[in-house]
């Protein structure tokens, strides 16, 4: 097992950053920690890393305990948000860095830095120095420092937070590639649902000090386990429990709320017995797909993603009366907002 944090809890004054959290990370995987501002993501992060002690529980690295080894001990690599290089220093002393301080013989950190050199693909800029690169760039860097040392875990805190979006998304890419080169355990801190459901093998849904849900990707989409991990990850659609687009559709439920996923809104352009009529209050196109905006008869105003070929074939104009109904909803005992 690579990490495991055994019902760890962190206080800082009155404030419950960490509340008695345990999770099991295998090794070699990549993980994202998820959840809003506040969630205790970046808290546990640094837990693991050794640079806050929690106040209970406990933390194993690689079968050892080791909630009260300093961070040096851990052989952990962080990488933090905003990059952390040293400007007066090129890429490749950047990157030698901690090799140096390990006084490693100069042989071999000339032939480890070429390797990450090569392994982050900045090959030919190992002379230049952190002023002279993109933030892509000083972002590789960044992660080349980090691997130097071979630690055997990897941490991320929002490590492209600091990015435009297209350039964050291709680090992502990259990032996903680069760990199933060097399968070294890793773990990265996120408020970005798109980007932790592209790069990582399990997702760890944080709100409120606490752990929600454990899983893959798809299974924290398609079956997430409360109602915040549900209105957390991904768009969707909050309507009371009694609203007439779900009578007679076999989603009466006890609870006074029901969760419906934008595409998972049936629209049509004719009535039946389970449809209720809508009008199309917005159009919005988004290249791949289209988001109309449907307000129901009673004012509840319902989200619906359609894909261009069905929105093509409804042939759907702002103000045009249609028809709707869920092909899936969920209700959860309770709601808290994010």
């Amino acid at each position: 097992m690579g990490i495991v944090v055994e019902n760890v809890s962190k206080k800082f004054g009155s404030f419950q950053a960490v509340d008695r959290v345990s999770l099991e990370i295998e090794s070699g995987s990549l993980v994202a920690l998820l959840g809003p501002s506040g969630s205790g993501k970046s808290t546990l992060l640094r837990l693991i890393a050794g640079l806050e002690m929690p106040d209970s529980g406990k933390i194993w690295l690689t079968g050892k305990d080791a909630t009260q080894q300093s961070v040096q001990e851990r052989n952990i690599g962080f990488v933090f948000q905003h990059y952390a290089l040293f400007k007066h220093m090129s890429v490749r002393e950047n990157i030698a860095f901690g090799l140096d301080i390990r006084k490693t013989g100069k042989a071999k950190v000339k032939s480890r830095v070429n390797e990450l050199l090569e392994l982050v693909q900045l090959t030919g800029l190992g002379d230049r120095y952190p002023s002279q690169l993109s933030g892509g760039q000083r972002q590789r860097v960044a992660l080349a420092r980090a691997l130097a040392v071979q630690p055997q875990v990897l941490l991320l805190d929002e490590p492209f937070g600091a990015l435009d979006a297209k350039v964050r998304k291709d680090l992502r890419a990259w990032l996903r590639r680069l760990h199933d080169e060097v399968h070294v355990t890793t773990v990265f801190v996120t408020h970005d649902q798109e980007e932790a459901m592209e790069v990582s093998d399990e997702l760890v849904v944080m709100n409120k000090g606490k752990v929600e849900q454990i899983g893959t990707p798809a299974q924290i989409y398609d079956h997430p386990a409360t109602a915040f991990v549900m209105s957390f990850i991904g768009p969707v659609n909050v309507l009371p429990s009694s609203s007439r687009i779900f009578q007679g559709n076999g989603f009466d439920s006890a609870h006074p709320e029901m969760f419906l996923r934008p595409q998972d809104v049936v629209i049509e352009r004719e009535q039946n017995g389970s449809t209720v009529p809508a009008r199309v209050s917005r159009l919005i196109h988004l290249g791949w797909e289209i988001q109309a905006e449907l307000t129901l008869d009673d004012g509840q105003v319902v989200t619906a993603h359609l894909t261009r070929d069905r929105f093509d074939q409804l042939n759907l104009e702002p103000e045009q009366r249609v028809y709707v109904k869920p092909k899936e909803a969920k209700s959860f005992p309770l709601y808290y907002s994010i």
